[in-house]
């Protein structure tokens, strides 16, 4: 993946800006998709996503000081994270946004799960009609998990372009 593409990721994750991700402002993440889904501390999919992003964290933070930095996470992310981690972590998300547990979201559903967990509202309706291709009207888990993996270790995905359009970064050399 590019360092565009984990940029990206990373600026979305650093919620405050500051340049460093932080255990509490990353483990947030999953008290503010669990609130917007009305899920209370004693929900087991709550503690499930809880435990699952705390792996991660314990996985990003290479040097253990309680805060991972870009180049902490520009090392860490990639395939085998997403496989190994993320992937669970994510869906743990998911299954939180999903309130009748049939493994697929509807559009409210996916753009609150998608606005919640960091990402911007814009773009929302054109990710979800990027993962519901044939217009049932939902997205299913299987494919929410391999847009992001896809995006993650590619920079590419069916949701890309939802994203916006990535611009070059400048501290990085121009392709030739």
């Amino acid at each position: 993946m590019s360092d565009t593409a984990k940029r990206r990721i990373f600026a979305m994750l650093d919620s405050d800006g500051d340049g460093v991700i932080t255990r509490d402002e990353y483990l947030a993440r999953v008290d503010r998709v669990a609130a917007a889904f009305g899920r209370g501390d004693r929900d087991p999919l709550v503690a499930a996503a809880r435990g699952a992003h705390r792996e991660v964290f314990g996985q990003m933070d290479g040097d253990g000081d309680g805060g991972v930095t870009f180049e902490e996470y520009r090392d860490w992310a990639g395939h085998e994270a997403f496989e190994s981690t993320c992937r669970p972590a994510l869906g743990s998300l998911f299954d939180l946004a999903d309130g009748d547990g049939d493994g697929r979201l509807t559009r409210p559903e996916f753009t609150r799960l998608r606005t919640t967990s960091g990402n911007p509202a814009e773009g929302a309706d054109a990710a979800f009609d990027a993962l519901d291709p044939d217009g049932e009207g939902t997205v299913a888990r299987a494919a929410y998990l391999a847009a992001i993996h896809d995006f993650l270790t590619t920079g590419a995905s069916p949701m890309a372009g939802a994203y916006g359009e990535a611009r070059p970064d400048p501290r990085e050399p121009a392709a030739r």
